[in-house]
């Protein structure tokens, strides 16, 4: 017996009730493109009963389940290029794109000294050595499982990165004479929880996501003071930032003496970056 691509898709998404359908859609076609090899451009294509092996059948169930399709798979994009992603990092996400996307266009110039704090799985440093011209680039997480994988991204991709086990709120990390300095920290506040979606809070690391309610800005505060040691006067401070704190992170990095400062939306309108530069 055999049944249509594009049949297949539409039974199988329908069992994700989760999910709207136009994502659940989208996650059992990477689904049977991982485990078959096929487009969408293979609609018409016949799928034979012995293609839908007891592995892709365990897979749909966790993806029932409501466990992230990067973490079944193994795997996630992040600006075009595949990470290895385990439940020790968080998954890369649009959001972050626009970051790395941002610090690109904005220098240009060759041999740049640049750090990330709280890597994960070094998509952010990974990229930028491999976009930008020459750079030099550090990384720091306090997870050794999160930085054992982003080695591993590093030495697939061919990214010369120096990484470093780092506890951003006691220490300080080693580089200095930063150009940049560049963080995705912790931001969304622990009362949001209630509004997240279940297969983030069953399945990602709460350490990399949350922050305590009664102080949002901890690690934009330990980040910013920190990174007075070690960016070059006129060098760069980038982040990610939750919406709703746009203006009290500017506000904090202008006590701190940084200069220039911007908040920068994403592509939904939102503000979701912040640069600035040390005066």
């Amino acid at each position: 017996m055999a049944i249509s691509f594009q049949q297949l898709i539409k039974n199988w998404s329908a069992q994700l009730t989760q999910y709207d359908s136009s994502e659940a859609e989208n996650l059992i076609y990477w689904l049977l493109e991982h485990h078959l090899s096929m487009k969408r451009v293979d609609v018409m294509h016949q799928v034979k009963e012995e293609e839908l092996t007891p592995a892709l059948h365990a897979d749909l169930e966790r993806l029932k389940k409501g466990e992230p399709i990067q973490y079944i798979l193994g795997h996630g994009p992040f600006y075009g290029r595949e990470f290895i992603v385990t439940p020790d990092t968080l998954i890369p996400r649009n959001e972050t794109e626009e970051l790395v996307h941002l610090v690109i266009k904005e220098n240009p110039a060759p041999e740049l000294k640049i750090l990330d704090i709280g890597t994960g799985t070094g998509c952010i440093p990974i990229t930028l050595a491999l976009e930008m011209k020459y750079p030099e680039i550090y990384a720091v997480d306090i997870s050794e499982p999160a930085l054992e994988i982003a080695r591993r991204n590093a030495e697939r991709l061919f990214a010369r990165i120096n990484f470093e086990h780092c506890d951003i709120l006691s220490q300080t990390p080693s580089p200095r004479d930063l150009d940049i300095l560049v963080s995705n920290p912790p931001y969304v506040p622990e009362s949001d929880k209630e509004q997240m979606h279940q297969n983030v809070l069953a399945h990602e690391p709460w350490d990399a996501l949350f922050v305590p309610d009664e102080d949002p800005l901890l690690f934009y505060r330990a980040i910013s003071e920190k990174g007075k040691q070690m960016i070059r006067r006129g060098g760069k401070i980038y982040f990610e930032i939750y919406e709703g704190y746009a203006k009290e992170v500017a506000r904090l990095l202008a006590e701190m003496g940084y200069e220039s400062i911007k908040i920068h939306q994403d592509l939904n309108g939102k503000d979701r970056m912040i640069s600035a530069t040390l005066g």
